[in-house]
């Protein structure tokens, strides 16, 4: 080798560059009951029940309440991210950011279990 010590340090300095590019990757966010609950209100609420008590005000469209009756909650994961085509004649096409989705089923589970806070 004509300049091993030259080939060492570029080595290391790729090794550092990709560490701190591994290390600059932004940690998942932690779900947030309440920001699923402002989605919900936000998205969903002139059409479906976002509360324990209320019906929804388009008879088609199942109170959230209920969901977890019908399917566990997290197989609308994939829906949510991709895009709900359709749940039922009249829902509009919507998807949500990854942590949107997160946030939003937490506080689909929060109603299930009954711990939605108000």
């Amino acid at each position: 080798m004509r300049y091993p010590a030259r080939t060492l340090l570029h080595c290391a300095g790729y090794g550092a560059v990709a560490i701190s590019m591994i290390c600059a990757v932004p940690a998942p966010a932690v779900a947030d009951q309440e920001q699923g609950r402002r989605l919900a209100q936000l998205y969903c609420a002139r059409c479906h029940a976002i509360d324990k008590v209320s019906p929804s005000p388009l008879k088609i469209a199942p109170p959230f309440r209920t969901l977890h009756e019908r399917y566990p909650v997290e197989m609308l994961q994939e829906a949510l991210a991709e895009g709900i085509v359709t749940g039922h004649p009249t829902m509009p096409q919507f998807s949500f950011e990854p942590d949107q989705v997160n946030d939003f089923i937490l506080f689909l589970k929060s109603l299930e279990t009954g711990k939605a806070n108000r």
